[in-house]
């Protein structure tokens, strides 16, 4: 019964988020909670813990929700995003929203009743920048756009860090800024790979203003910067030794499949190296999370 209650409701959020959409929320949510467990020595507080997981996963999605909405005529014309629910014509435009709405009002009564003010402020100005000044002004307005609108998914460990403390510390913009130089080289990755589609809907992604020898460049550019960004941690006596390890670790591959792409003119491993950045990012982070409770004495 249980099972079958657990499917549905899966079901359900696919249908209305699709499966790239839930995996984005997956890695938000992901950092989110390893930001409120660096927040504090011990344990995190049960109802920061819950509550405010709850309440930026479901500020996030609908985020997610509202981009489909507005990029639906872009996504049906994308081999990527045409099977979207709103572009495949699956989920009404309405009905999209509605649920955007819904999930992201109760994103914010969880956070102000349960959680705090600040983080519900965060919160709601992290979908706003995302939904509506990223999704309907900068993606078509610059091909700068993800560099700017990555302060928006920059944010969740900085939320989950406030949900613990009501506070924003250094550290934790230390965990925004190291999302946020990620962005570009993760994306334009992406972006090398489809440039011809977004060519097509008139989006004026990197490669396709600049082209692809000045993206590649860019790319291995930031990697270069996030590698130096990662070290920071360390620097200023946040985490120790085992995660010093982990960055350089995975930074060093990171640099290694910037480096291919940089010298690539098939454009084979634009995707490789976009697959790797997800896993780089996640991996850091669980890096981050157990050198958090390892006892440096």
């Amino acid at each position: 019964m249980s099972y079958s209650l657990t499917a549905s409701v899966g079901s359900q959020w696919r249908d209305y988020l699709g499966v790239c959409k839930l995996k984005v929320v997956a890695l938000i949510v992901f950092t989110a909670v390893v930001g409120m467990f660096l927040a504090t020595p011990g344990m995190v507080p049960w109802s920061a813990l819950v509550f405010g997981t709850l309440g930026i996963g479901l500020a996030a999605a609908s985020a997610a929700a509202i981009n489909h909405v507005v990029d639906q005529h872009a996504d049906a014309h994308m081999s990527r995003t045409a099977d979207r629910p709103v572009a495949s014509g699956s989920l009404s435009s309405r009905n999209c929203l509605l649920f955007a709405i819904s999930i992201g009002t109760l994103a914010m009564w969880i956070l102000v009743q349960f959680v705090n003010s600040l983080t519900a402020l965060l919160t709601f100005l992290s979908l706003i920048g995302y939904a509506v000044v990223y999704t309907l002004y900068l993606k078509r307005a610059t091909p700068q756009n993800i560099v700017i609108g990555g302060a928006a998914g920059a944010a969740p460990p900085v939320l989950g860090w406030t949900a613990v403390t009501g506070s924003v510390d250094p550290h934790a913009l230390l965990l925004f800024l190291i999302i946020f130089v990620w962005t570009p080289p993760h994306f334009w990755a992406l972006a090398i790979h489809r440039r011809h589609e977004y060519a097509k809907v008139d989006i004026p992604m990197l490669p396709v203003t600049h082209g692809v020898e000045f993206t590649r460049l860019q790319v291995m550019l930031y990697t270069i910067l996030l590698v130096v960004v990662t070290v920071l941690p360390f620097a200023t006596h946040m985490s120790g030794l085992f995660y010093l390890a982990g960055a350089l670790g995975l930074g060093g591959v990171f640099l290694y499949h910037a480096w291919v792409l940089l010298h690539d003119e098939t454009d084979q491993h634009a995707m490789k190296t976009f697959g790797y950045s997800i896993v780089y990012l996640m991996a850091l982070f669980a890096f981050l999370l157990v050198d958090h409770y390892i006892p440096y004495s």
